[in-house]
């Protein structure tokens, strides 16, 4: 037995022991952590064709020796297939030479949204709010124990670091990533984070644990115009209000509960004393903030695909998010990165650049050893190259969406729901008469009559998804963007129910949307965070009490949106609602 095999030695002697018999390319390997796809049958993934947004699992872990992995469920795939391929891929790694494990990540999956670049939707997962929902709450015992059962779930299917919790402020009402943060209060957002990382990873990373990839230092919310920075135009991040300490709040708190990981932003902040590129590509950000003044010595992993431009993602090319260093070639972008700080280059897999880096005298092997112990310690600690290096296939079948967990999941849904206005209309009384859009009917009728016409119903309950602007094709169309507001097109399918019936209307908010015609006109108004039609009506006839409130405020107009300033939090000159409000 080597001692790196030896269960009995401390952690940093196995660390030291591995570095010294591992080569260069296999340092290397360690330091990609990049997307790999899930065949619903739970099947490794091996495509006819090498071109695609999924290459060949088994080319990426035996020849690139790649040992950390994103996986992408693109289709429905259940909990139990899930930890057969987490097996499959485990006994695939156990081939290669020194057999090291493969650490398997998500992004969040257990709410409603599903967006292949931040979130899945929950499949055969207990279904909670997203997480604005959570902040929603404000609540952090219930975010605890929502981390705690995600954890068990992840746990049982071989998921080991959760790409989440973002740590983002939304600061910035029409940033498409709202719907991920926990709200736009530094201090509540701080006391929610602490709870989640708290939940997911105990008292301290071990064997029972999954790790939290904290993300996106240092804060990601004050986007120039609310753009995204996965996209060319999204690429600054600004700060008119001064608030850039403000945004860190979160991730200090994030630093007390021992979060283990951390994942810088695309984005590149303008007139501040950093310079101006991507956070990844910053010393002044990773080394001198992050390792120096907050003293974190736990993994940086950059977000995904900073140095390699893509010719298919979702059926459109997309180039990399190199910004600030978009003249760099592939090799300075990797060599800009490492002397950064960070320790792993996320949604890549080109370890032969690190190793030509070192092969020409550009990186010392020495960095390349740094970034594996950190890396290495995190496998360690989490028990993989020991007794947790493969699941209970059986297990992950009874334990991931049991009964009780569902339940907890229903339950924080409900809690979640904020209750806006209200003309003497709620609670419904059941057996009336009601009209539904947006509602399943058979879930309707276990509350009312559902009638076929607004004419025939006593009042009406419509669902709707807050405003958005489409955006062209393939991976840009799956991020909420750009206004807020309702046009009178999209306005003109209420009123004409609202002409007829009493009317409830329910807004599923990923971003704070502007209400301002609806809140006018409707017997009652919802707010919701990623709930179930069960949820909501459980509200609307009483039999939950609504305990929600607004984990940002409304603007009451697009003017004032974009009169605001991009990183000062609920700074719309006359808000609809205020942070906060809810009627109980």
């Amino acid at each position: 037995m080597h001692p790196y095999e030896n269960e009995s030695l401390p952690v940093e002697e196995r660390v030291t022991d591995l570095i010294g018999r591992m080569t260069l390319e296999e340092k290397a390997g360690l330091m990609f952590h990049t997307m790999v796809a899930v065949n619903p049958d739970g099947t490794l993934y091996e495509p006819d064709s090498p071109k695609g947004m999924f290459p060949s699992t088994d080319w990426l872990v035996r020849d690139k020796l790649i040992t950390h992995v994103n996986i992408l469920t693109m289709a429905p795939v259940a909990p139990q297939q899930i930890a057969e391929w987490h097996n499959r891929i485990q006994e695939l790694a156990a081939g290669n030479r020194l057999s090291i494990p493969v650490t398997v990540s998500t992004d969040p999956r257990h709410g409603f949204i599903d967006n292949p670049a931040t979130s899945a939707a929950a499949g055969g997962y207990s279904v909670w709010p997203e997480p604005i929902g959570l902040g929603a709450t404000r609540d952090a015992k219930l975010v605890r124990e929502f981390a705690d059962i995600a954890r068990q779930e992840y746990l049982a299917t071989g998921i080991r670091v959760a790409l989440h919790p973002m740590a983002d402020l939304a600061t910035e009402p029409r940033w498409a990533r709202t719907s991920g943060t926990l709200g736009s209060d530094a201090d509540t957002v701080a006391e929610l984070l602490a709870a989640y990382i708290e939940g997911f990873q105990g008292a301290q990373l071990g064997r029972d644990s999954v790790a939290a990839m904290v993300k996106h230092f240092p804060g990601a919310g004050p986007q120039l115009n609310g753009e995204d920075a996965h996209f060319p135009y999204g690429r600054e991040q600004v700060y008119p209000g001064g608030r850039f300490a403000e945004h860190l709040k979160p991730f200090e708190a994030a630093f007390r509960a021992g979060a283990a990981q951390v994942m810088p932003y695309y984005a590149m902040p303008v007139g501040t004393p950093y310079e101006e590129v991507g956070f990844s590509f910053s010393k002044g950000i990773v080394t001198d903030l992050l390792r120096g003044t907050y003293g974190f010595e736990g993994v940086v992993c950059t977000d995904w695909g900073l140095v390699t431009d893509a010719d298919d993602v979702m059926g459109a090319p997309m180039p990399a998010r190199a910004w600030g260093v978009e003249s760099l070639d592939r090799l300075a972008r990797v060599e800009k990165i490492l002397h950064a700080g960070a320790d792993q280059l996320g949604g890549e897999y080109c370890p032969e650049l690190i190793v030509r880096l070192v092969g020409e005298g550009r990186v010392a092997e020495s960095r390349i050893d740094e970034s594996a112990r950190r890396i290495l310690r995190d496998k360690f600690r989490l028990g993989l190259f020991d007794g947790r290096r493969y699941v209970d296939t059986e297990a992950a079948a009874r334990i991931v969406g049991q009964s009780s967990f569902v339940a907890a999941g229903l339950e924080a849904q409900r809690r979640s729901i904020v209750v806006l206005t209200d003309k003497e209309t709620l609670p419904l009384a059941e057996g009336i008469s009601v009209y539904v859009e947006g509602v399943d009917p058979a879930v309707a009728a276990r509350y009312a009559k559902v009638v076929d016409s607004p004419a025939g119903a006593d009042i009406a309950i419509l669902r709707r998804a807050a405003a958005f602007e489409p955006r062209t094709e393939g991976f840009e169309s799956f991020f909420h963007a750009g206004r807020l507001d309702w046009t009178d097109g999209e306005l003109q399918p209420f009123f004409a129910v609202d002409d007829i019936v009493p009317t409830v209307v329910d807004v599923l908010l990923d971003r704070p949307g502007v209400l301002t015609p609806v809140a006018a006109r409707a017997a009652a108004l919802t707010a919701s965070f990623g709930a179930s039609d069960e949820a909501l009506l459980d509200i609307l006839f009483g039999r939950a009490t609504a305990t929600g409130t607004l984990p940002f405020e409304l603007p009451s107009s697009m003017a004032e949106v974009e009169a605001s300033r991009e990183d000062v939090p609920n700074d719309t000159a006359n808000p609809l609602f205020p942070y906060g409000h809810g009627l109980h």
